[in-house]
């Protein structure tokens, strides 16, 4: 019972020992009181109850019973770090057992095996006991002992053994009723779905097991230890890290068990090394490697070893002793069939190769390079990663790119079986050596058009298609309502008194968890279409008239290469951390600007944006032409104000993540209809003045029904009896803007205000509209990018919400802070309210990268909206506006805070 039902066993147990029962009886009790100690409580207690229970069975003169509790008692001090005591337990336990007795003795002792990180000893012994477990009928013990099979099987990478034994098992479990057991069931079939390289699965199943746990009550510090793996392995090392510190404080606070307070510690220094936070790693990883070798599981000090001479490495501590403790690592773990041994190789030639040992750094990396053709994918990408390194000491730029593009492959089509966007966006963190060892072969041999083919291989990859819908899932829906219903009345509290409520925050932080939860459980579809960049395509697209300038960054210093008229060029400019100190000043000159009597500071922020310009275009901006401009800046550099530089202050000017979202934006149709949506949220300053004026433009009663056409049935503008509309087709403008010019002025317009603006109305609206002005409250989660938000009148409309538009609006212009702020993940990746927008049939934007005046966007919103009228695209339609608006400093910082993304 104490794994079917833990406390309901404990308190009976209880109850027999206050009966006072004979020896027999209470050394039953004592044992299971010391087995929920042990897996759930304190270990001390444990032992001193085990002992107890193992002094009664001798009373008792039962050598059967005896030699049951001195198995326990032996996984018992294993597990409080006693490893020679335990051992010695277990002989005495196989001796005095027989038959099924011994079977049972025998499979605890190889799931000590196991955690001692001795997997021959473990399978040697589980394989002794599954046939006399079987032969007895003895259901529950025979599947305990397929788990430990398969879970001995994963760890040395043999995950189609485990499969079948835990399908085996799970058979097994059917019919019974162990609660517990089926949990633990759920959670090692969610490691070997890791183990195979099945994220989603992964965290859905784990997700399922805790669950499970929750029910009976019981602590689930193994299930943490395995959370924090996949964690890592999806680019959530943050996450892992928090999680397995939490997770050690609660461990120590109840006297748990040593073993897994020493692996926490291990998969804790693993994190943080993943999360660029080496000193940490250290402190974590030392302290992993003494527990484990006082604990003598020699398998489990060596993999602490390799992440502390990772950690080493990382703080700057390469050298030849080093090396050698690489080398020596990556031996052990060789012999012990640790799939982490070539991750060892690779460091020891890695670290080599920063000492100038070349010949050292070769066989180091022969080794690990052997992975590049089977296994896992982050297995082969170790692989991929040696071999560029051995390309690039033998001075080959060929093998290098060679290597560079079969490991961004691999990494591509593990990438595409993930459903989340932010999933996506942080597994690329895996190919951002590849990446950068790419760029830097290319600058050294290849010339400006391969290194913006590298550049572009991988940047702003989660916009490369578009994201996994959300499933229809009842429970994901009516969480997503609560969410917005929670987060109304927190907000309306906070307005109200000033002050917080606790309870709503932590209900608002419980259902975003779960939310994001369901949606990490999304998978993805096939892999890439194999649709790669084209430099001729892109040449061709801009003519002569048009320039795109992609910012790549090398070594930390930003090459600029200038693509239009046929060509490209490659300038050097400044250094990025430099541009990124410069465009922080500039963002916090932007707030201060953004209330009246700041006038002094608008001189500053000019010449910073003159520093910035220098920093960042360099002399490419003397070669700019003087045609429209497109910027394809580096995520690090998102909240730069591209309108500031005075290259770009008068021009046509629009911004993109990478030049292939360009070219996919810039080739999207607008939809049929043309219909357009105006939606004003509650709370602005100036009420969403200009919404209510664009609705009176156009014909619309600004009502809270909405969606009522005027008498005039169509926007001043309108085509005459002929159709003629200007700067139609064959007058030389791009086809999609003149479509879009057209079904814009002949459309019927949506005005949703006060309750009609709530977030499930707006979304049926906004959904394949051609056109979408949204003012609102924005709000950035830099925590939580996809729960970035709009405010509207039942709550926040948030990322989430966008990705489950079937089309999102061809255009759409947010006229509210903060709506161009991202998160940077991954290797040059960005998440927010404008990247949700472009892969989901959006093709361009306008939103804003700083606070501003809401009463200065009025007439910087009507004097845009004048320009589409007019058939302009967004682009030049925002430089009209900027140059229609007061010369007064706080109008000039609002038209310089919005920018224009996409091609629309």
């Amino acid at each position: 019972m104490v794994f079917a039902a833990p406390n309901e066993a404990l308190t009976r147990a209880e109850g027999v020992l206050a009966a006072d029962p004979p020896p027999l009886h209470a050394s039953v009790a004592h044992q299971v009181i010391g087995i929920w100690q042990r897996d759930f409580g304190d270990t001390r207690l444990a032992l001193a109850h085990l002992r107890r229970a193992r002094d009664l069975a001798s009373r008792a003169d039962s050598p059967e019973r005896e030699a049951d509790v001195l198995a326990t008692l032996g996984v018992a001090l294993v597990h409080s770090g006693r490893t020679r005591e335990g051992l010695a337990a277990f002989e005495r336990g196989v001796a005095r057992g027989t038959g099924h007795t011994r079977a049972r003795v025998l499979f605890r002792r190889a799931y000590v095996w196991w955690v001692l990180g001795r997997h021959k000893e473990a399978l040697e012994d589980v394989r002794r006991a599954i046939p006399v477990l079987r032969q007895a009928d003895d259901v529950i013990w025979t599947a305990r002992a397929l788990t430990l099979r398969a879970t001995v099987h994963l760890a040395l990478g043999s995950v189609e053994r485990a499969d079948a034994d835990f399908t085996a098992a799970e058979r097994l479990w059917d019919t019974t009723g162990q609660e517990h057991d089926k949990a633990d069931a759920v959670e090692s079939r969610g490691l070997a779905a890791f183990r195979s390289g099945d994220v989603p699965a992964a965290l859905r199943l784990l997700d399922e097991a805790e669950e499970r746990y929750a029910k009976l009550g019981t602590p689930t510090f193994m299930l943490t230890i395995r959370r924090c793996e996949v964690l890592m392995a999806a680019g959530l090392a943050p996450e892992a890290l928090a999680e397995a510190d939490a997770a050690t404080a609660a461990l120590d606070g109840i006297g748990g068990q040593s073993t897994r307070r020493a692996e926490l510690l291990l998969v804790a220094a693993r994190a943080a090394r993943l999360a660029g936070e080496p000193r940490t790693s250290l402190a974590r990883a030392a302290l992993a490697v003494r527990l484990f070798a006082g604990q003598r599981r020699t398998w489990y000090e060596t993999h602490a070893r390799l992440v502390l001479i990772e950690a080493r490495a990382a703080t700057g501590r390469g050298s030849g002793r080093l090396v050698a403790d690489a080398a020596a690592v990556a031996e052990r773990l060789a012999a012990f069939g640790a799939p982490a041994a070539p991750e060892a190789s690779l460091l020891a030639g890695r670290i080599a190769l920063g000492l100038g040992w070349t010949a050292d750094a070769e066989r180091h990396l022969a080794v690990a390079a052997r992975s590049r053709h089977g296994g896992p994918p982050l297995a082969r990408m170790t692989g991929w990663a040696a071999q560029a390194l051995r390309a690039r000491a033998a001075g080959s730029a060929r093998g290098v790119l060679e290597a560079c593009r079969r490991g961004l492959d691999v990494l591509d089509d593990h990438r595409m079986t993930l459903g989340a966007s932010e999933l996506r966006a942080r597994a690329t963190a895996q190919g951002a050596e590849l990446a950068a060892l790419a760029q830097e072969a290319s600058l050294v041999s290849g010339g400006p058009r391969r290194l913006l083919v590298w550049s572009e291989r991988w940047r702003a990859t989660v916009l490369t298609a578009p994201p996994t819908r959300p499933p229809a899932d009842p429970a994901l829906l009516s969480g997503m309502t609560a969410f917005r219903e929670i987060a109304a009345r927190a907000e309306e509290a906070r307005t109200d008194g000033g002050r917080p409520v606790p309870a709503l925050e932590r209900e608002q932080r419980r259902l975003e968890r779960e939310i994001r939860s369901r949606t990490l459980h999304m998978r993805g579809g096939a892999p890439g279409d194999g649709d790669r960049f084209d430099v001729g395509r892109l040449l061709r697209r801009l003519g002569d008239g048009v320039r795109l300038v992609e910012l790549a960054v090398l070594d930390g210093r930003v090459h600029v290469l200038l693509c239009g008229q046929g060509r490209v060029r490659r300038f050097e400019a400044g250094l990025l951390a430099e541009a990124e100190r410069e465009a922080e000043h500039v963002q916090a000159g932007l707030r201060r600007l953004a209330h009246p009597g700041a006038e002094a500071r608008l001189p500053l922020v000019e010449a910073a944006g003159a520093r910035l310009q220098e920093l960042l275009l360099g002399p490419a901006a003397a070669h700019l032409g003087s045609g429209p401009v497109v910027v394809v800046p580096p995520g690090r550099l998102h909240r730069v104000p591209w309108a500031l530089l005075p290259a770009l202050r008068e021009r046509v000017l629009s911004v993109s993540p990478s030049a292939s979202s360009w070219l996919r934006a810039r080739d999207t149709a607008p939809p049929p209809g043309g219909r357009q949506v105006l939606v004003r949220g509650p709370g602005l300053a100036s009420g969403g003045a200009e919404v209510t004026e664009l609705a009176g433009r156009y014909g619309v009663r600004a009502s809270g029904a909405g969606g009522v056409p005027g008498a005039a049935g169509a926007a001043p503008g309108a085509p005459g009896p002929a159709g003629a509309v200007p700067g139609a087709p064959g007058a030389g403008v791009h086809p999609a803007r003149a479509a879009a010019s057209y079904a814009r002025d002949v459309s019927r317009t949506t005005v949703l205000e006060g309750d009609a603006a709530r977030v499930p109305r707006v979304l049926r609206e906004l959904d394949g509209a051609a056109s979408a002005h949204i003012a609102a409250h924005g709000t950035f989660r830099a925590d939580s990018p996809l729960f970035s938000s709009l405010r509207m009148a039942d709550g926040p409309l948030i990322v989430h919400d966008f990705e489950r538009l079937d089309r999102s609006p061809y255009r759409i212009i947010l006229s509210c802070c903060d709506t161009a702020r991202f998160a940077s993940v991954g290797a040059d990746e960005l998440l927010g309210l404008v990247t949700a927008l472009l892969p989901l049939g959006t093709a361009g934007v306008v939103a804003c990268s700083a606070p501003v005046n809401d009463e200065a966007v009025v007439p910087l919103m009507l004097a845009l909206h004048k320009g589409l009228d007019a058939g302009l695209s967004l682009a030049e339609a925002l430089r009209d506006a900027r140059a229609a608006l007061p010369d007064d400093a706080v109008h000039r910082a609002t038209g310089w805070a919005f920018s224009a993304f996409g091609a629309a």
